[in-house]
């Protein structure tokens, strides 16, 4: 999923969200109440956002998923552009794309 970090918030692109479907797969709307759960706010059809306090357990999450064995890497992990550190919280579940 791309991110990008402003004033310390965590943005999740809108576009890499898992999308919520009635009577979809169990796996995939739970991933998504669970993100969605932490975010300090998450519009319909925007970005999400994350505040710092949140992010050992944003990480611990994605990490979580990714074991399962359900979603792809690409689908519980962040990615940062090449010009923005990634915050030592997040390490774990980041990369640049």
């Amino acid at each position: 999923m791309r991110v990008r970090i402003e004033d310390s918030i965590l943005f999740i692109a809108y576009e890499d969200l898992p999308p919520y479907k009635k009577g979809g797969s169990v796996v995939r709307n739970s991933y998504f109440w669970a993100l969605k759960s932490i975010a300090c706010f998450a519009p319909r059809n925007k970005d999400w956002e994350y505040d710092q306090e949140v992010w050992v357990a944003l990480s611990r999450m994605l990490i979580s998923f990714t074991e399962s064995g359900y979603l792809g890497d690409r689908e519980t992990s962040l990615e940062f552009s090449d010009d923005t550190p990634i915050p030592q919280d997040l390490r774990s579940v980041s990369s640049y794309f």
